[in-house]
C-alpha cells in the first residue's frame, strides 16, 4: 500500500484536508489520457493505470467526460434533461467505484461496502422510478427547462447557462455527492484495520430508513397521478385506488393522504437526509464536521431550494387550492400548529400537489421530484 497513490495521513482530521489530499494529485489529469491510450484494450494494463491513479482523480477525469457528454448531447437536440437521465446513477457508479479502487488495492472497509450498497439500493429504486414516469422516453425534457429557458430567452446566454450549470456544476455536484468515501479510502489506508462500529451501523440504517421514506412517498405520488389520469380520460377511478381517492381528490389535482399531508415534499426530505446522512458520516468519522466534502451536499441543498420555489410558483398558478395547502403544510417539515384542511371526502388531509401532468414530472428525486 506504500505506493498507492494516496496521501500519508497522520490523523483522522486532515483525511479531510484539501491540500494534502486533493491537490497533489491533480497533476495526474495531464497524463492520464495518454496512459489510457497506453493500455488500450488490455485488462491488464488498464488495471494498473486504474491503481495507478488516484481515485478522486480518476472519478473527476470520468466526470468531466460526462459533462462534455452532456452539454454536446443537450445543444445538438435542444434537451437539456441529459443530465437529468444520470442523476440517479452517477453517485452509486462513483461510490461504487472508490468500493472497488479500495479492494483491488488491498484496502479492506466494510464502511466502504456498506455506503457502497447503500448507493445502488438508492440508485435502482430512483433509477426505476424515473424510467416509469417516462424519464427515459426519447424526447422527454423536464418542463421546468422550457420554462427557464423562456425566463432567458437568449440563445447564447442559456448556452452559456446549459455549460456551466446544468452540465459542469450539476456533474461536479454528483461527484462530490461521493466524496466522502474518498476520505473513508484515505482513512483506511492510513489508520490501518477498520472496526465497525455500532455508530456506523446507525448511520448505514438511517440512510437506509430514509431510501424506505423515499419509497413510500413517491408511490404514493405515483399512484395518485395514475388515478388522476385515469379518472380526466375515462371519468372513473380505477379499481384498486377507489378505497385511496375520491373524485373531488383526483379534481383538486393534488393527492390528500399518505406522507404528502405531513410535508409538501417528503421524498425531498428524504434524498437530502440520505446524502446529509453520508458527509456527517464522514465528518463525525474524522471529527471535522467542516470539509470540502460538504460542498456536495450544500449544492445538493442549494438545487433543492431553487428547484421546489420553481415548482411551487407553476403548482399554484396551476391549482387553486394549492396556495390554502401552502398555508397549512410546511414546504419540507410539519407544521404542528396548523391541521392540514380537510377534503370535501372521507376525512382525507391534503398533501403534496402532483405538480404537473408531464410524463417526468420533476425528473429526479434528488434534484427534482420523482
Amino acid at each position: 500500500m506504500a505506493n498507492l497513490p494516496l496521501p500519508n495521513i497522520q490523523s483522522l482530521v486532515d483525511c479531510t484536508s484539501f491540500q494534502q489530499t486533493v491537490l497533489p494529485y491533480l497533476a495526474q489529469l495531464q497524463w492520464l489520457p495518454a496512459s489510457l491510450r497506453e493500455a488500450g484494450w488490455d485488462l491488464e494494463n488498464l488495471k494498473t493505470v486504474y491503481l495507478a491513479t488516484n481515485p478522486l482523480v480518476s472519478a473527476v477525469a470520468f466526470g468531466s467526460v460526462v459533462a462534455g457528454l452532456c452539454f454536446i448531447s443537450a445543444e445538438i437536440n435542444r434537451n437539456f434533461s441529459q443530465i437529468d437521465r444520470l442523476w440517479s446513477i452517477l453517485p452509486a457508479l462513483y461510490n461504487v467505484h472508490f468500493a472497488v479502487w479500495a479492494r483491488l488495492a488491498g484496502i479492506r472497509t466494510q464502511t466502504l461496502d456498506s455506503i457502497a450498497m447503500i448507493a445502488l439500493l438508492w440508485s435502482a429504486r430512483l433509477t426505476f422510478n424515473y424510467w416509469r414516469r417516462g424519464g427515459y422516453s426519447i424526447g422527454s425534457e423536464d418542463y421546468r427547462w422550457k420554462i427557464v429557458r423562456s425566463k432567458v430567452n437568449n440563445t447564447f446566454l442559456f448556452t452559456i447557462f446549459d455549460f456551466t450549470f446544468i452540465a459542469c456544476i450539476q456533474s461536479l455536484i454528483l461527484l462530490l455527492l461521493a466524496a466522502p468515501s474518498y476520505v473513508f479510502v484515505i482513512a483506511a489506508n492510513s489508520q490501518g484495520p477498520e472496526v465497525f462500529e455500532l455508530t456506523d451501523l446507525a448511520f448505514s440504517r438511517a440512510a437506509f430508513f430514509f431510501i424506505i421514506i423515499e419509497f413510500f412517498a413517491d408511490q404514493q405520488q405515483y399512484n395518485f397521478q395514475t388515478a388522476k389520469h385515469e379518472y380526466q380520460t375515462n371519468a372513473r377511478i380505477p379499481e384498486s385506488f377507489k378505497d385511496q381517492f375520491t373524485p373531488e381528490d383526483l379534481e383538486r389535482g393534488f393527492v390528500v393522504s399518505g406522507l404528502w399531508s405531513w410535508s409538501r415534499h417528503p421524498n425531498f426530505v428524504a434524498e437530502q437526509a440520505i446524502w446529509l446522512i453520508m458527509y456527517t458520516w464522514s465528518a463525525y468519522r474524522t471529527g471535522n464536521y467542516l470539509q470540502w466534502t460538504g460542498l456536495g451536499v450544500a449544492g445538493l441543498l442549494a438545487i433543492f431550494q431553487g428547484s421546489t420555489r420553481l415548482t411551487e410558483s407553476i403548482t399554484a398558478a396551476k391549482y387553486p387550492e394549492y396556495s390554502e395547502y401552502q398555508a397549512r403544510v410546511g414546504r419540507f417539515f410539519p407544521r404542528l400548529s396548523a391541521e392540514a384542511p380537510k377534503t370535501k371526502g372521507k376525512g382525507k388531509k391534503t398533501a403534496a400537489p402532483v405538480e404537473d401532468a408531464e410524463p417526468v414530472v420533476e425528473v429526479v428525486e434528488g434534484k427534482k421530484s420523482k
